[in-house]
């Protein structure tokens, strides 16, 4: 029998003197270990990973990190031009470090992966190659908190937040930012539901004991629905879905748009996506709403209403049934770790100035 097993996902690691190795290895190993460790730990025939991922610099040559860590890359940029996935880790420089010239191939590197259809990935300072690409003007990112003030000023097209753990963002959602410390388990966390499914990244989350504050895969549900359809009329109207939501009567709208009847266009988009355009327009909502529960303290009536609900006990039944939370508990769980970076911020902030004057 032929083996039409489908091909690893490429997942590339970029790895430089000043990035910081747990963080890379950390990524290897929890990609390499999908599948695999869960049928090592509970018996019967081990699975592969659907992911390869592959640690590359610039040149392909070994480097040593700023902590005396030698990495030998398995590749260099020009030998892996195009992966599927590529990921700038946390790098250990200052918040205004000028990376100059020298990372530009890099950056150039960045773009023709995004270009070819690929997915971009940081983790913590990681943003500050992915921020020179331009490809997050006019988009929301985030950071470690103590480079975002940096960050919006020497990018000020782009909106970041350092109060976000996990930044989904991008054409067709092919950017995917993580925050400070150890978000990048949510980073890895979330490339593991988006291309496995939302089970094997509760089970490697449950293996490694990474703290993602829930017991519910729906949580990862945005990773696993979110793709834009290859029917570029239906792809046209995704997008449009993505920035007006909130609007009245979405889902003409974009009949409207497509310039097809009614009952085919209904047809075409589930053809297209898998789900009814009403169907899409809920997800679409409660992703918003979920990122709001998050970031910030806005009521729950009122996410309702910026999402597009004018009646919020309709929007707390359909967001419990959907995520299986209520959106109070979602916040208390998911927004947990938005209140840590905060409060971590603040403390760090005033302690210097917090002594007594002499």
């Amino acid at each position: 029998m032929i083996d039409t097993a489908p091909a690893p996902i490429t997942v590339a690691l970029l790895t430089l003197p000043e990035s910081s190795a747990s963080t890379v290895f950390g990524f290897y190993d929890a990609l390499a270990s999908v599948r695999r460790d869960w049928t090592l730990l509970h018996g019967g025939p081990l699975q592969p990973s659907p992911f390869l991922p592959v640690l590359v610099s610039p040149d392909g040559l070994p480097l040593v990190t700023g902590n005396g860590v030698r990495i030998t890359p398995q590749a260099s940029l020009a030998q892996l031009p195009a992966p599927q996935v590529a990921v700038v880790t946390d790098l250990n420089v200052a918040p205004g470090a000028d990376l100059g010239e020298a990372a530009e191939p890099v950056v150039e590197w960045l773009r023709r992966c995004h270009q070819a259809g690929g997915l971009l990935a940081s983790a913590c300072s990681g943003a500050l190659l992915l921020a020179r690409t331009g490809l997050l003007d006019g988009l929301d990112a985030t950071s470690h908190w103590a480079y975002c003030d940096h960050l919006q000023r020497a990018f000020p097209r782009v909106r970041w937040h350092a109060e976000r753990g996990l930044v989904v963002t991008g054409d067709r959602q092919r950017i995917l930012m993580a925050g400070s410390g150890v978000s990048w388990h949510l980073l890895v966390l979330s490339l593991i539901a988006r291309y496995a499914g939302p089970e094997e990244a509760m089970r490697v989350a449950r293996i490694n004991l990474m703290d993602v504050n829930t017991t519910t895969p729906q949580a990862y549900a945005s990773l696993t629905h979110g793709c834009q359809a290859a029917d570029p009329v239906i792809a046209g109207c995704q997008q449009w879905a993505s920035m007006h939501y909130a609007d009245a009567a979405p889902v003409m709208r974009m009949v409207a748009m497509a310039g097809l009847a009614e009952r085919t266009f209904k047809r075409r988009f589930g053809a297209a996506t898998g789900m009814t355009p009403l169907a899409y327009v809920h997800h679409v909502r409660l992703e918003e709403a979920k990122q709001m529960l998050e970031s910030g303290e806005l009521p729950v009536d009122s996410i309702a209403q910026e999402v597009g609900y004018s009646d919020t006990s309709f929007f707390t039944r359909l967001f419990k049934r959907k995520v299986g939370l209520s959106p109070a508990q979602y916040r208390q769980r998911f927004g947990r770790l938005a209140h840590q970076l905060r409060g971590s911020a603040a403390l760090e902030r005033i302690t210097p100035s917090s002594s007594p004057a002499a």
